[in-house]
């Protein structure tokens, strides 16, 4: 307000004559007033709101592209957002109608769904009345499922997102994909029909589509052989613009295979699959940690080795002292003392914490139950309610049973669960939550469940819960961010149980990302 201010100033002085108007997005502060007020210039500026909301990325996706959203609300506990994902959902139900069925679990989803309740009661929405379009909601927090987002994406549209970085349903691709000197942006929705046939696949499917694919393409450009005129000129006129279309693009990601299939050997991606699945099954797990010092000493990469130790933390309830104590200083010693602060910050949301030392299960359990006795009570911080919820994925795991058990090899070509994401190693817990939700239609037989959790669950139901084509439309609100895996995998369970998954998110989450928006220094 003040840049603006001395702007405005120093147009006055030199004599100008301008109208200025500022326009805040998504909501003007009163702050912002006070500041333009005790600079003498709120008498020359008009000011407005731009209230951005809803931007669809594809048929199904549609995001609101706060991806400080993460950071503002789980670490800084800043809470501007929320009004804004409420009127996004209060738009949604102005547009198709009310919902009948609304679930959710997190302490930011609670606030959101009460706060938009309260918008519909003062505003008496147009769409009262109106036939349900959309009939379940779901609203969940990232901090619910932090798991799941720190797991390499294997899902060839979460490997394009974690290669290439996807930015707003678009990506762009670079010399060593469209094999020329320049650069290519591409949209990526089902308008391409070759990546809405991978988008959801595992990556080790996806070659043999795009071989296939290739052949089928060539043999509808040999029919050309032998076609008299007339057939020639129809050919030209109705199918090979499509062709070549469809050639182009079938380049083009074919060129994006082979760049992940570089990066990925590179890396020695295989390995660290290997490391992440020992974690979340529990096993080996010193070999596993072996495998992150040796990461962080060949100086790999600082948001993957950061990644594995979250990931080994939250799985392990937290790292006992002395390993804590260890990988830390060998981060630091090998990517720099200016990361000191990310794990501050990483302390503090629950991503990577510290056991206490000589402490027993049962004095924990004992330590939990009396920080959730406080929290009822109202004298509990969010550094608690971390605390108290981030030592259970192990139980967890079990109670959902999200390590799956598979005699022989897991066929990844035909999936029959929501693990093929994750190469059938684990399931995603996010996404098993709303699968159960939607089947027990409500939290009813998952009570145990919900106090690991430790989350504040909430159900709503207006009216007869009729069965229609309504019914099985969901909307999953994805509170801090949603991944490309959570999506494919819900697209699965649409598939297999009858439903249509629509997504709303407040921005598209991955490892690097989370990471990202937790690091004081750029890593």
């Amino acid at each position: 307000m003040r840049y603006i201010a001395d702007i405005v100033n120093a147009d006055k002085m030199s004599g100008r004559s301008r109208k200025y108007k500022i326009i805040f997005s998504p909501q003007k502060f009163y702050a912002c007033e006070m500041v333009l007020e005790e600079e003498g210039v709120y008498g020359d500026v008009t000011c407005d709101e731009w209230s951005f909301y809803l931007l669809p990325l594809d048929e199904d996706i549609i995001s609101m592209e706060l991806p400080e959203f993460f950071r503002d609300y789980f670490l800084e506990g800043d809470h501007r957002w929320i009004n804004s994902v409420a009127r996004a959902l209060q738009l949604l139900n102005s547009l198709y109608g009310p919902f009948n069925r609304a679930y959710g679990i997190g302490r930011c989803a609670k606030m959101c769904y009460e706060l938009w309740r309260d918008l519909e009661e003062e505003s008496e929405s147009d769409g009262q009345g109106r036939k349900a379009e959309i009939g379940n909601i779901f609203l969940m927090d990232r901090d619910i499922d932090y798991v799941t987002a720190l797991c390499s994406q294997v899902v060839y549209e979460g490997l394009v997102d974690d290669t290439f970085r996807i930015k707003c349903g678009s990506v762009d691709f670079g010399p060593e994909v469209t094999s020329s000197d320049k650069s290519i942006k591409v949209l990526l929705n089902a308008q391409d029909k070759i990546f809405n046939q991978i988008r959801n696949e595992h990556f080790s499917s996806v070659f043999g589509f795009l071989s296939q694919k290739s052949r089928n393409l060539q043999a509808q450009y040999d029919r050309r052989q032998g076609m008299d005129i007339k057939q020639m000129k129809n050919f030209v006129s109705q199918e090979l613009k499509g062709l070549k279309q469809e050639h182009r693009l079938l380049s083009l990601h074919i060129g994006a295979c082979e760049s992940i299939m570089k990066k990925k050997t590179k890396q020695d991606f295989q390995e660290m699959i290997k490391v992440e699945h020992a974690l979340l099954e529990g096993f080996d797990i010193r070999e596993s940690t072996s495998f992150i010092e040796e990461h962080i000493d060949r100086q790999v990469s600082p948001i993957e080795s950061l990644r594995l130790m979250c990931l080994l933390s939250i799985t392990e309830n937290g790292l006992n002292p002395k390993d804590y104590r260890s990988l830390k200083t060998q981060y630091l010693q090998s990517y720099g003392p200016e990361h000191l602060l990310t794990f501050h910050n990483l302390k503090r949301i629950g991503l990577l914490t510290e056991q206490a030392a000589g402490e027993t299960l049962t004095a924990v359990e004992s330590r939990v139950s009396k920080l959730v006795t406080d929290r009822a009570a109202g004298k509990i911080t969010d550094a608690f309610n971390s605390l108290a919820k981030k030592s259970n994925f192990r139980a967890i795991s079990k109670k959902l049973s999200l390590i799956p058990r598979v005699d022989g090899e897991y066929n990844l070509k035909v999936p029959r669960d929501m693990a093929y994401v994750f190469s059938g190693a684990y399931t995603p817990l996010s996404c098993k939550i709303i699968e159960q939700v939607l089947e027990r239609r409500g939290w009813q037989g998952l009570e145990e469940v919900l106090r690991l959790l430790n989350g504040s669950e909430f159900s709503m139901a207006d009216g007869a819960m009729e069965d229609g084509a309504a019914q099985r439309v969901v909307l999953a609100v994805f509170i801090g961010g949603c991944s490309y895996s959570e999506m494919a995998a819900l697209r699965f369970v649409g598939r297999e149980r009858g439903y249509r998954f629509i997504f709303l998110t407040t921005g598209i989450t991955s490892s690097s990302r989370v990471m990202e928006a937790m690091a004081e220094h750029k890593v």
